[in-house]
């Protein structure tokens, strides 16, 4: 359950970045609201993933997750373009993010007592 919240996290912290963009420096009242609204929750979350998921491991992919997909928006609506490089390197990102994932679950294996079930 963590590692959703983490993701949905994730998200939230695009959703925030981008409202944070189009706010116009907080002056426009709807993306400034859907800032504050989304920078609660994205947070929320992350305090809550990292009551199971290690602090580094949590931030990593909280930031890792939420750059990778500010960025696919921007590239989507046409803010941003995507190049080979551009690609590359965010797919890059979510590599490493999932290397985060198994390399969590697997320390959490091999530091629980004998008999114990994970709470990721």
């Amino acid at each position: 359950m963590h590692w959703i919240v983490l993701l949905a996290s994730a998200v939230m912290e695009a959703i925030w970045a981008t409202a944070l963009g189009e706010s116009a420096g907080l002056t426009q009242p709807t993306p400034s609201f859907i800032f504050f609204v989304a920078l609660a929750l994205s947070m929320a979350g992350l305090a809550y993933a990292m009551k199971s998921i290690p602090v580094g491991t949590a931030y990593a992919v909280w930031t890792g997750l939420g750059a990778v997909l500010t960025v696919t928006y921007a590239v989507a609506f046409g803010e941003e373009t995507a190049g080979i490089l551009k690609v590359l390197f965010l797919a890059g990102i979510i590599g490493c993010v999932i290397g985060l994932k198994f390399v969590d679950s697997r320390d959490a294996r091999k530091t629980e007592p004998r008999g114990s079930a994970t709470a990721n």
